[in-house]
């Protein structure tokens, strides 16, 4: 009777841990030697609580006292045995888990020869992800089954960098940097929140990680390198250097100044998304429309008061808001301009 009780909870138990889909879907290596440590425990669990539950249901039934019983009951003086057995079994038990967990945390380590690094900046409240190229993204995109380094750093507070399908998390803490190391296996995109509380625009500080097969993140890498930089890929057809275009029309290229605004626009609307700055503020131009911080569209017409609104948030707060903006002191002279004016304009 005792074991078909235990069998019967076993088997409930089992479908319960099996059919009910608690663990998002695996993306890396490192996230399938934490499951197996997950579920190593969670087999040991379930074992451990059927022979308990089929205990207590059988002595509930077996040993009930009788409603006209009002006897004593029989002294008992313990058992040597049982309890030598109840305590060693769960030392050996948690040995094994902790073991399991110790070759699994080393392996997850483990960075392995030629790893992709990339550099990781929390802000509030938005990612960075800085490539070997020189090519900064607010997205962090990865190529599949190639080992990851992300050197991890905040500019303000502590966040911390969790990809829920990729099994690991590890804090960004100012002044240091700390390390992640990832293998993604399968390719897609995964939500990549911010796990520390780090301010009011905490819930708000997302991005998403995009594992690409390796010749399209290597063509990524090369098209957004071009992008940033503003070099244009190479022509298969090199033009006849023969030909000269008339001077007038060169130098209206060059100093076109619709086409100037329109460079400074382009970069002022990637500094807008890199720095997270949608996060919290609405601005019409960006499809922003969080409201942890003024309204951008509502900006007066003044570079001056934008630019140390910019490098000094708390200089001068808008009516009804205070300051958790941290200082954008680490932008360029050019940047600070591209932002300034890219601003202005989708304020007007």
């Amino acid at each position: 009777m005792l074991i078909v009780i235990g069998a019967v909870v076993a088997v409930v138990t089992t479908a319960i841990a099996i059919f009910i889909p608690w663990l998002p879907a695996q993306a890396s290596v490192q996230r399938e030697r934490i499951d197996f440590v997950f579920w190593l425990t969670t087999w040991i669990s379930v074992a451990i609580f059927a022979i308990v539950a089929a205990v207590i249901i059988y002595c509930v039934f077996k040993f009930r006292v009788r409603p006209d019983d009002d006897s004593d009951g029989e002294p008992i003086h313990g058992h040597t045995g049982l309890e030598i057995a109840w305590t060693a079994v769960p030392a050996i038990l948690v040995l094994v888990i902790g073991i399991a967990s110790a070759v699994a945390v080393a392996r997850n380590e483990r960075i392995g020869p030629d790893p992709l690094r990339i550099d990781v900046t929390a802000v509030q409240f938005a990612w960075r992800f800085d490539y070997p190229n020189g090519v900064t993204s607010p997205t962090l995109r990865l190529p599949v089954d190639r080992t990851v380094l992300l050197r991890l750093t905040s500019n303000d507070v502590i966040h911390s960098f969790w990809v829920p399908e990729f099994g690991q998390k590890q804090d960004a803490v100012p002044g240091i940097f700390t390390s992640l190391v990832i293998t993604p296996s399968k390719v897609g995109r995964y939500p990549l929140p911010c796990t520390e509380l780090c301010g009011l625009g905490h819930a708000l500080m997302r991005s998403a990680a995009i594992v690409m097969p390796n010749d399209e993140y290597e063509s990524w890498l090369a098209t957004a390198q071009d992008e940033r930089t503003g070099v244009p890929p190479p022509d298969d057809e090199p033009e006849d250097e023969g030909e000269e275009e008339p001077e007038g029309d060169q130098e209206g290229q060059q100093d076109d100044p619709e086409d100037e605004g329109e460079e400074s626009a382009e970069a002022g609307a990637a500094l807008f998304a890199e720095n997270g700055c949608g996060n919290c503020h609405t601005f019409a131009p960006a499809g922003a429309k969080a409201t942890v911080g003024p309204n951008l569209g509502d900006l007066p017409d003044d570079e001056d008061y934008v630019r140390q609104s910019i490098v000094e948030p708390g200089a001068q707060l808008a009516k009804g808001y205070q300051n958790i903006m941290p200082p954008y002191s680490q932008l360029s002279d050019e940047q600070l301009d591209s932002l300034v004016q890219y601003l202005l304009r989708g304020s007007k």
